[in-house]
């Protein structure tokens, strides 16, 4: 089986979400780039480096039976030629559980090459408490 070619970072984004949706690790690690410093930073987690340790997280991820729906909304986007960098909100429902969940916001990152887009970067954490963000303790935000 070839690995699918992503003609934009958005196609190959729309990939890792819908991987992520259906659990399939197959399809989730050809997002990947095969470059030996590909990161991946999974909410309150270590930093990943390389595709051995990207992968072995999405199995135990996906090998959990959590059935996960992440809804990226509020996207910023830059691109040039070569390198494509995505912020958004990640907006996360577990199947069978009906809590509201916090949003979290996530970098990703893309290059393109011989076999078009692929992610070289992923990194999400949770939102902060906008509430607490409001105070006169934090006068270095920018809202």
């Amino acid at each position: 089986m070839s690995s699918p070619i992503f003609t934009s970072p958005e196609d190959a984004e729309a990939a890792f979400y819908a991987a992520l949706a259906q659990a399939d690790l197959d399809q989730m690690m050809a997002v990947w780039s095969e470059d030996d410093e590909v990161v991946c930073i999974h909410p309150g987690s270590i930093r990943l480096i390389g595709l051995n340790a990207i992968r072995e997280s999405w199995r135990q991820l996906f090998a959990s039976g959590a059935r996960i729906t992440v809804s990226p909304t509020h996207p910023v986007r830059w691109t040039d030629m070569m390198l494509a960098v995505h912020t958004v909100h990640q907006h996360v429902h577990v199947e069978g559980d009906d809590r509201l969940h916090p949003p979290i916001i996530a970098t990703n990152v893309f290059a393109r090459g011989a076999l078009g887009w692929r992610m070289i970067m992923h990194h999400a954490a949770p939102a902060p408490d906008m509430d607490n963000l409001h105070s006169h303790d934090s006068p270095h935000i920018i809202h």
